[in-house]
């Protein structure tokens, strides 16, 4: 019984406790009790012992309790919210649902750095709100720990875009290493996690957070990478591709290789993959034609024969890239002509669904752009609208109407620079 209990400093407390420990059933509703009555103390030895045998009614009944002392012991929450529990839960989220607002006489700061881990590890997805507003506010550095602390302990949950922006722009431009460097680890234990982490190095980080970012890239693993372009005739490679490709293999510090669809043969599997590795295959191909609905099922056969094949969809259906090319139009775009954007014919349902949303997405008007001669001459002397080629290397289009429609899009700055981040950030 609570009343049997030697107090603190005698010499047979612990090996009394011990006894009630290892008792096959212990009543819950004394010890409560006599905590909330105050004939027993909240000493940590007791809790030790009484938070193993505490459910979830009575581990909500104790944390109401301490909410109630005139000082709260910051330690108790933590060794008593052992169980994952709604009631819990909904309790830890109405104590610091008002935020930082609330802190005073009504929320007192070591109520609150105590709570926070809590309610993240609690691993309600309703609690991302609202730890996210502690993280993000201009309080004291020890509360917004406690959040971040929050955030790790229910990463799975929380929703991975925001969660990820949120890190980001904590682990680019915190003042504090302590609440950057963090964030850094938490982005690599993401899913994809070098989309996220690889911009960073091209922030000013605090040299902590520089060196944290640079284990977390090391230590995260990297595909060879095989790019299917269309070629030239012969399987020749443009040379804006060729160096897309040497940049990207320098950045990535792994294989990077090109697959011309114009050529005899693909690239030697040795070159590019070394044993039980993933191999990352993506199309740099711009339209969803016979090359996208029929080469490409057949390349990622052939290549399946050597390695697991990670395959992303074609270039032209990113979002990511639909925006830059709507950004490179508005460039073009005047008041008395909508922009034009020249391609290859396409036939099928598929082609025209997909051209309907190009149109929508970047402003532009689709035309389509037949590669004879005849029709080159005579687009050549008929143009009169801005436009652009949807030609992502030099082709009989672009050397054809070079004046009309300028650069291939690998040629233009802002495309590569894009299409150089998005690819480098690839696992």
């Amino acid at each position: 019984m609570p009343a049997d209990l030697p107090p603190m400093g005698c010499a047979d407390r612990w090996s009394w406790l011990q006894r009630l420990r290892h008792q096959p059933e212990l009543v819950a509703e004394d010890w409560l009790a006599a905590l909330e009555a105050g004939v027993l103390g909240a000493d940590q030895d007791l809790l030790a012992v009484l938070a193993e045998r505490l459910d979830p009614p009575a581990q909500l009944r104790m944390l109401r309790w301490w909410r109630q002392q005139a000082k709260p012991d910051p330690a108790l929450p933590a060794q008593v919210l052992r169980h994952l529990d709604g009631a819990s839960a909904a309790w830890l989220l109405e104590q610091l649902a008002a935020g930082p607002a609330a802190l005073a006489a009504e929320l007192p700061p070591a109520v609150a750095a105590a709570l926070l881990p809590l309610l993240g590890h609690q691993r309600q997805r309703q609690a991302w709100p609202v730890l996210q507003a502690w993280l993000q506010a201009p309080i004291a550095r020890h509360l917004r720990r406690s959040a971040l602390e929050g955030v790790a302990r229910g990463l799975s949950v929380w929703p991975r875009a925001q969660l990820r922006v949120v890190l980001s722009a904590l682990a680019a431009g915190d003042l504090d290493p302590q609440l950057a460097a963090p964030a850094v680890d938490l982005l690599a234990r993401l899913p994809g996690a070098r989309r996220a982490l690889v911009p960073l190095r091209h922030c000013e980080l605090d040299p902590q957070v520089a060196e944290r970012l640079g284990r977390r890239l090391v230590a995260t693993p990297v595909q060879p990478l095989l790019l299917v372009v269309h070629g030239r005739a012969g399987g020749q490679l443009p040379a804006e591709l060729v160096a897309l490709a040497a940049e990207l293999e320098c950045r990535r510090g792994a294989p990077v290789r090109l697959q011309a669809l114009s050529a005899a043969a693909p690239p030697a599997a040795s070159e590019l993959l070394q044993p039980g590795q993933v191999l990352g295959l993506v199309p740099l191909l711009l339209l969803p034609g016979g090359h996208v609905r029929h080469d490409l099922p057949a390349i990622v056969r052939h290549w399946s024969a050597f390695a697991r094949v990670q395959h992303w969809p074609f270039l032209g259906a990113w979002p990511r890239w639909q925006a830059a090319l709507a950004k490179e139009l508005a460039g073009l775009a005047t008041q008395d002509a909508r922009p034009l954007l020249l391609h290859h014919p396409l036939e099928g349902p598929l082609a025209a669904r997909y051209l309907t949303s190009l149109e929508r997405r970047t402003g532009a008007h689709c035309v389509a752009t037949p590669y004879s001669a005849d029709h080159l001459a005579q687009l050549k002397l008929t143009l009169a609208a801005p436009a652009l080629a949807l030609a992502l290397a030099a082709n009989r289009l672009t050397d054809q109407l070079a004046e009309q429609v300028g650069p291939p899009l690998l040629q233009r700055p802002g495309l590569r620079q894009l299409l150089l981040a998005e690819l480098e950030g690839l696992p």
